[in-house]
């Protein structure tokens, strides 16, 4: 009696263990990649983003994803309503084989959801790491937590910065949560030393450059930014790229990626850089980044312009204005959407669920719908510019060659009643 309870409580274990312990890499059958190409197997990079961008992993001589390789990350959490929509914009079916590459733990927690999610065909992608890479093509210019803890440590990264390099957190107003925790070193810049009232666009040049020198800033300083959200820092990144410094980068995910990462912070005031006498070229090195109204609107009647509109479809369509000192709702007729995010401060249709950058095919797919294309002239706007900045950005990483921020954006193109507006439901016009 004793024996068979002793097999009864061994099976139960076992049964609760197999329940509860996710399937390791080893479980899934191997598959090379030409096996896979055979089988038409979907490919998926479960790595963090920042390899699948282009960063390479300690002891690689690349980064990069396998091409045709779709990006889902073990670090990222979906709720039930996402998962629809995110398997969808990966182009994942669960009739069709896939095999998953990376390293053991992630790839087998990947295969666990999807197996929750009907996916039963799954494989471990082998010889991945020799396999053909892609990647985007200004990667070294979206940075990650650990590569930017391990340059101020002193440790050989990958994609150096050349030369004096300055670390920045960037946000309106006085740095109140700055005091409080901010990635250790870092300087700070008030997004109101970058922009003027009444229509919150950037400030003269004049001041533009009185603001650089004093934080040490020339055209040859490596500078790179994050915020507490995402688009004051690429604002920034904006203006500076216009006046001309060569090298700018971003904190891919903002101080919420640093956080995440569990690296240390620290309390106190924003770190002062000396001052410099010399940008060392003349502001603005690139004219071409900023649009005027006038400009808009040549570019609306241009055959392969696009004035793009990153504002949530609400705000497009004119169901709000999407600001409380915003009183004009609508948008400006013969303008594409480029979608934007859940409200006026948020990017959350161009971020994977921890505030990342998503992969470029999807931000593409997304913009291909309303025929925006990397050929053509754009000029991003939102109702002040900080959306249209981080979509700007995206866009200069994904080296699209004739960008531009509509600086005015909404705020400046609906204060004058001489302008058209439409409100409504609307389709992309067929090109």
């Amino acid at each position: 009696m004793k024996h068979a309870i002793r097999l009864l409580l061994t099976a139960t274990t076992s049964l609760l263990l197999w329940f509860s312990t996710p399937a390791g890499a080893d479980e899934l059958a191997p598959l090379s990649l030409e096996e896979a190409k055979t089988q038409g197997a979907i490919l998926i990079d479960t790595r963090p983003s920042h390899f699948y961008q282009g960063w390479p992993m300690a002891g690689e001589q690349q980064g990069g994803h396998v091409a045709g390789a779709v990006s889902l990350s073990a670090d990222w959490k979906y709720d039930d309503e996402q998962w629809p929509q995110a398997l969808s914009a990966k182009g994942l079916d669960a009739r069709k084989p896939v095999a998953l590459y990376g390293e053991e733990k992630g790839l087998a927690e990947v295969a666990r959801l999807l197996r929750m999610r009907g996916f039963h065909q799954l494989y471990e992608l082998k010889g991945w790491q020799q396999a053909e890479r892609v990647h985007l093509a200004r990667w070294q210019q979206l940075v990650y937590p650990q590569w930017l803890a391990d340059l101020q440590a002193g440790k050989p990264v990958a994609a150096a910065p050349k030369g004096d390099w300055k670390l920045f957190e960037v946000d309106w107003g006085a740095p109140k949560a700055f005091l409080l925790s901010h990635i250790p070193g870092a300087g700070y810049i008030d997004t109101n030393s970058l922009e003027q009232e009444p229509l919150w666009n950037k400030v003269s040049d004049a001041d533009l450059e009185a603001l650089l020198l004093k934080n040490g800033i020339r055209h040859d300083t490596s500078v790179i930014l994050y915020g507490r959200n995402s688009m004051a820092a690429a604002r920034a990144a904006h203006l500076l790229m216009y006046a001309g410094v060569a090298d700018v980068r971003l904190l891919d995910g903002g101080i919420d990626a640093w956080f995440a990462a569990h690296l240390s912070t620290e309390a106190g005031l924003p770190r002062k850089y000396e001052a410099v006498a010399s940008f060392g070229a003349k502001i603005p090195v690139h004219p071409e980044y900023l649009t005027s109204t006038d400009q808009a609107k040549a570019l609306l009647k241009q055959g392969d312009g696009a004035l793009v509109s990153i504002r949530t479809w609400d705000e497009f369509t004119g169901e709000t204005s999407g600001y409380s000192y915003i009183d004009a709702k609508g948008d400006i007729p013969g303008a594409k959407w480029g979608h934007g995010g859940v409200d006026a401060n948020s990017m959350s249709d161009f971020h994977n669920p921890d505030g990342t950058m998503k992969p470029q095919g999807e931000i593409l797919a997304m913009w291909d719908q309303w025929n925006i294309a990397p050929t053509q002239q754009a000029a991003f706007y939102c109702g002040t510019g900080w959306r249209a900045s981080e979509a700007f950005f995206y866009a200069w990483l994904m080296d699209w060659q004739r960008i531009s921020v509509y600086d005015g954006g909404w705020y400046e193109w609906s204060s004058d009643p001489a302008n058209p507006i439409v409100t409504g439901d609307r389709k992309p016009s067929a090109e």
